[in-house]
């Protein structure tokens, strides 16, 4: 089996190796083509107005100038054409991407794009608890399960335009309370705000940020499942058609 690798935190994040680490595990084809810099929130975007840089750092490994969407279409499209991956798996990202996180993160958008491809796809992210100072490697829970659980998918099957999101815990290897097949959750979006500031010259600048407050988990959700120690397993698809509004359209525009 013939794998490529991506990710949003860059070609040097810990996460790719943790990558590489579960990869290896499952192959001995393993490529890596990555963003030269971090690419967090760029989603699904693409470069049309800038040239791809595309640079060999070592072998089966190339760093590109350019979007986790850009290294998929450079990959499928280029450095690999003449003879596709069978399995694209984009991550480990450092955080977890869940709920509203599917619609800005470039590691689900490296999985969506190989799906677009053609090309089964898949992406991995850790939820990472900073109050857990004992935990000496935050990737740990994705090394440990992250070869079976890639497996399990693959075995399942992945269905025309499907995709699957994977998140682990952030906990001890030892702690993880098992798998949970869930549903993309909702948090409250008054959580996002903007936090304004002023730099040395006394000019205003701006972050978006997420505020820290309760939510509401629901049941079955990515989000109880990480609240729960669980590992979220969630099937996503590349049609975002809503069925059950289509037909009141219709009616309105007969």
């Amino acid at each position: 089996m013939r794998i490529l690798l991506t990710n949003d935190d860059g070609v040097n994040a810990p996460g790719l190796d943790a990558l590489e680490d579960i990869a290896a595990a499952l192959s001995d084809d393993v490529w890596v083509i990555a963003p030269e810099t971090d690419q967090s929130g760029a989603s699904h975007s693409i470069s049309l107005s800038d040239p791809l840089r595309l640079r060999e750092i070592g072998d089966k490994r190339f760093a590109v100038r350019g979007t986790p969407s850009d290294c998929v279409i450079m990959g499928v499209r280029h450095v690999m054409k003449d003879h596709r991956p069978d399995l694209i798996l984009s991550g480990v990202n450092r955080g977890q991407n869940v709920a509203e996180d599917v619609t800005y993160s470039g590691t689900i958008a490296g999985a969506i794009e190989g799906t677009l491809l053609g090309v089964p796809s898949i992406a991995l992210s850790q939820n990472l608890d900073r109050s857990r100072e004992d935990l000496d490697d935050p990737f740990a829970v994705a090394r440990a399960h992250g070869a079976d659980v890639v497996q399990r998918v693959i075995r399942a099957g992945f269905g025309r335009d499907r995709l699957v999101n994977l998140n682990f815990p952030g906990c001890a290897v030892e702690e993880v309370q098992g798998v949970s097949v869930a549903r993309q959750g909702q948090r409250n979006q008054e959580l996002l705000r903007i936090e304004g500031r002023t730099d040395g010259r006394g000019n205003p600048y701006f972050w978006i940020m997420f505020g820290r407050a309760d939510f509401e988990a629901g049941p079955g959700t990515d989000l109880a499942a990480i609240r729960d120690r669980r590992i979220s397993v969630t099937p996503l698809k590349i049609d975002l058609t809503d069925e059950s509004m289509f037909g009141r359209l219709e009616a309105a525009f007969a």
